[in-house]
This record gives structure tokens, sequence and C-alpha cells, in this order.
């Protein structure tokens, strides 16, 4: 959360001529709703089902660069299907993940001491990250394109 997940892949995709794709925004297009409204109308274990089916169809039909939203990986079938594909963990943190997304944050997993929170998603996600990732990039203090750079560098 906060990491420029999609940002980053944008420009990666626009650098290597290849299409860039947010299961984020494919489960929002599929079901007519925000995430948020998802998790408040429908719960997180129905958002985490459907992030799951769009993680599935994008790693079998997208061939370009794919953004997953941070919770994705949670989900251990998730994780075997990203077994075999190239995984870069953007690597925020907590300070710059809080000005990134704000403490007024709309997002669901946010309610209530929005700081606490990104502390504890960050603590709880952060190995199950590292163990999938391909490479690792840290992105405090950095822009976009810089991190963009680094990945493009590494990844040649």
């Amino acid at each position: 959360m906060g990491a420029g997940k999609t940002t980053v892949g944008a420009l990666l995709a626009e650098r290597w001529g290849v299409d860039a794709r947010d299961t984020d925004a494919d489960v929002e297009r599929l079901e007519g709703r925000t995430i948020s409204d998802i998790f408040v109308e429908s719960g997180e274990a129905h958002f985490r089902a459907l992030e799951h089916k769009a993680v599935a169809e994008a790693l079998a039909a997208h061939p370009g660069v794919l953004a997953l939203g941070g919770g994705a990986v949670l989900d251990p079938g998730t994780r075997e299907l990203l077994a075999g594909h190239t995984v870069v963990f953007l690597r925020v943190g907590l300070s710059d993940a809080v000005k990134r997304v704000g403490l007024g944050s709309a997002r669901p997993l946010l309610l209530g001491n929005v700081r606490g929170r990104i502390k504890a998603l960050l603590d709880e996600r952060t190995p199950i990250y590292e163990s999938l990732a391909t490479l690792v990039v840290d992105t405090d203090g950095r822009t976009p394109d810089e991190v963009a750079d680094e990945i493009v560098e590494a990844l040649s």
C-alpha cells in the first residue's frame, strides 16, 4: 500500500513496449463498484475471492506488466500462481507509506488508526512479499522513474 505498484507498473510497461494491467482495477471493472464498496457491502472474503480470480485470469492471459493489490499474496492459491513468474516487491517503509496513502485515507483496511494499521499490514505482509520476490526494490525517498530505472536495469 503506497509503494507505487500501479504507477511503476505503467512506467515499466511503457519502457518495455507492453501493456500494463492492475488487478484491483480489474475487480472494480468486473464488479461495477469500488473496492471500498465491495469491502463494505460484501466483505473482505468476497473481495479476496474476486481478487484471486482476477490474478489467475491476468496471469493466464496478460503478457505485460501486472500490478497486484497489496493483499493478493495473502491467498496461498495466489502465491502458487505466482511461482515461475518474475515478481518485483516494491518495498516501502512506514513513513513513506503514510505520506503516500495519507492519514485521511478511504482505504477499507485502514479504518481507525491509519498509521497503526499500515504498520500492522507491513509487518504481516513483508515476509510474504520477500519470500515471493525475484527482485526487491526499495522505494523510500525515490521517484517512480528512479524505481522503474532500477527494475529495468536489474531485469535486463
